[in-house]
């Protein structure tokens, strides 16, 4: 088969070459940037949403995590389709349910009907979710895939940011059915644009000796023994556990034990995730690359580390009594956490083979949702319903430190791999 001439050779190929990827990256990043903002509107409005309901924390902690049931199982399955169809429908198709699932989620009268509506949401989002970095891994060469993959993650503190601080100003000036209703329409036009991506060839940017098309137990069965997919599986889950629980109650936490009102903790919130998670997603994308080119494994060994740091941090920030120092410690802990997101998700697809790795990162996904935030606000509530939600916060601190061990040891075995 006869490569895509728009991404057929290495970066500075040709103009045509270039223009056509970042078409695409800028597509799937913005995408990417809705996904965040759609999934974390719903955090903010969370009081209004259990004031109308009549949901205690544990009720509404399960809105949260039944969301990310339905995701994580969709994923695998939707990792399996993206290496075997054109991904760009995938993602286009995705997208634009999940959008429209998130207008109907303005519509609910019920718990159970929102229940259904966000379960719709977790749908469209493995669509997505699970295929997007097997396309971009598949426009940029290996060298370059941390820093790339760092300026796609960027979109998961900006959305974040944004769904809080949009969530918080539409569900006080006018009803979180609004924040809804809003926070549908842009996925719309990128679902759209989506269709005109290019589809590059599976491994176009690993060489001629990238295998093309690998059966599925075989790939399954190299999987099964690849220790450094497996430890940073074990190290992203610990710490997507931490920061859903800490990203879905922080804004209840700064309303129901600081006092603020709704629509202020959620620009308090949005603004120190998003200028923390920029900073910390950038720094990391730049480092691990420089990491990576050092020795393998190096960008895995900075996330580890990211963790570990990030840990103490996020345990006393709810202990400190001042609102300026809570969030000077939030800030530090979420720019460790967040310098994490393009060394992880680089390592796993560089960690299976081209023809493999969307299903790769669909099974990742399953096991970092599984495992991770869609226990994390449902446990994070019931501690809070047991005692407070600042001591549930302060328990959250140990997945993390957990998952920095892990991350270490995912560095070894990626080494191993490729001594």
């Amino acid at each position: 088969m006869s490569r895509p001439a728009a991404v057929a050779g290495p970066p500075s190929t040709t103009a045509s070459a270039t223009s056509t990827r970042t078409y695409a990256l800028l597509i799937l990043a913005l995408i990417n940037l809705v996904n965040y903002l759609d999934r974390y509107i719903v955090t903010v409005a969370l009081p209004y949403i259990q004031r109308d309901f009549k949901l205690d924390n544990t009720q509404a902690g399960m809105l949260g995590s039944f969301f990310m049931v339905v995701f994580m199982l969709a994923s695998p399955i939707s990792g399996f389709l993206g290496d075997r169809m054109p991904r760009r429908y995938l993602v286009a198709a995705g997208v634009l349910l999940w959008s429209l699932a998130t207008g109907a989620s303005g519509l609910a009268a019920s718990f159970t009907a929102l229940m259904v509506a966000r379960a719709c949401v977790g749908i469209g989002e493995a669509g997505y979710g699970a295929v997007a970095p097997s396309i971009i891994s598949d426009l940029y060469p290996r060298e370059q895939r941390t820093r790339v993959l760092s300026f796609f993650y960027i979109a998961i503190p900006v959305g974040a940011a944004a769904g809080y601080g949009l969530g918080g100003w539409l569900s006080e000036a006018y009803s979180w059915h609004m924040a809804f209703f809003v926070g549908g329409v842009p996925g719309l036009v990128l679902g759209v644009m989506a269709l005109f991506m290019p589809e590059p060839e599976r491994g176009a940017m690993d060489g001629p000796e990238a295998q093309k098309k690998l059966p599925f137990l075989e790939g399954l069965r190299g999987l099964g023994r690849n220790d450094a997919f497996w430890w940073t599986t074990a190290g992203y889950t610990l710490m997507t556990f931490a920061i859903g629980g800490l990203a879905f109650w922080l804004p209840s936490f700064l309303v129901n034990e600081r006092g603020l009102v709704a629509d202020k903790a959620g620009f308090l919130s949005g603004a120190v995730t998003a200028v923390a998670g920029l900073s910390g997603t950038v720094v990391g994308g730049a480092l691990g690359d420089k990491m990576d080119r050092r020795r393998p494994g190096g960008g895995l060994r900075l996330s580890g580390v990211g963790l570990l740091i990030a840990a103490p941090l996020m345990y006393f920030s709810v202990q400190v009594g001042s609102l300026e120092l809570m969030f000077a410690l939030v800030f530090l802990a979420q720019f460790f956490l967040f310098l994490n997101s393009g060394p992880i998700n680089a390592a796993i697809v560089n960690a299976v083979p081209p023809a493999f790795r969307a299903f790769a990162m669909g099974l990742n996904v399953l096991f970092i949702h599984m495992l991770g935030d869609a226990l994390s606000p449902t446990a994070i509530g019931k501690l809070a319903d047991m005692r407070s939600l600042g001591f549930a916060i302060e328990v959250n601190a140990v997945p993390v430190i957990l998952g920095g061990l892990a991350l270490l040891m995912a560095s070894k075995a990626f080494q191993r791999q490729n001594a």
